[in-house]
């Protein structure tokens, strides 16, 4: 059964765009019709950059979504130049571990939160006024016409299959991306009939850098960006009405 999506006349702003999860996010939705402001303090022109900004629908903002003036400036910014928000994808994180509690520093702390937590944070609270005056919910049609007429904007969140318990040597790790689930949740109780939200929960993604860093690792059973990056779409579209607060795995055999 084939399944496609049409987010034509959509906005999406997905943070963390210039990373390997985020490019394929926006990829996604700019596939689908979408208008993609793609966010991210890492341009897509430097090195680590994953980003294709040049390409059509793929508007790049350049941002800190750890400061909140930041935060508050680009999605004035997206909303000027495109006329509203319908979707918001918060893909910005990073890991850490390696080191039991007792011997990790504070700075690492910061670091996971900020970046893992608070990105989720600033970015819903500032597009959650917009999201509820969204008229788009994108249809998606497959062999059983699943869409319908429920229209509400919705937030999609990263968190982490390993948030669901605790772990010698990532405990900070864990315990952010538990943190992002249960935002998740209070999201979706706050905004019920306004506004869906999401969370989904990778293990391992296939990225270069994780290729790198578990060289010796079974790569097979790691699962693509863009597979992930699909399921946000399901989760952003008419396919999923009544799916909110959920946290979905997305790790396969990872």
């Amino acid at each position: 059964m084939s399944v496609s999506f049409d987010f034509s006349d959509d906005v999406a702003l997905v943070t963390g765009a210039s990373g390997a999860l985020g490019s394929a996010v926006c990829e996604e939705f700019a596939d689908a019709g979408a208008t993609v402001a793609a966010a991210d303090v890492v341009a897509p022109d430097e090195e680590d950059a994953l980003l294709d900004a040049d390409r059509e629908r793929i508007d790049f903002y350049e941002g800190d979504f750890t400061d909140e003036a930041d935060v508050e400036r680009v999605v004035a910014d997206i909303v000027d130049d495109h006329g509203g928000l319908d979707y918001l994808a918060n893909v910005a994180g990073t890991w850490r571990g390696g080191s039991p509690v007792a011997e990790t520093d504070a700075e690492t702390f910061d670091l996971l939160f900020d970046v893992n937590l608070k990105t989720a944070f600033l970015a819903s609270k500032h597009a959650i006024p917009h999201l509820r005056e969204s008229g788009g919910d994108a249809d998606t049609s497959d062999d059983a016409d699943t869409s319908n007429d429920a229209r509400r904007g919705a937030i999609v969140s990263v968190s982490a299959r390993s948030s669901l318990e605790g772990g010698a040597g990532d405990a900070l790790y864990r315990a952010s991306k538990a943190g992002v689930r249960l935002l998740t949740e209070s999201i979706a109780e706050e905004e019920s009939g306004a506004v869906r939200a999401n969370a989904v929960m990778p293990s391992v993604i296939d990225t270069p850098a994780n290729r790198e860093l578990m060289p010796d690792a079974d790569h097979s059973t790691w699962v693509e960006p863009a597979d992930i990056a699909t399921t946000v779409l399901v989760l952003c579209s008419s396919a999923t009405p009544v799916t909110s607060g959920a946290a979905v795995p997305v790790y396969g055999e990872a």
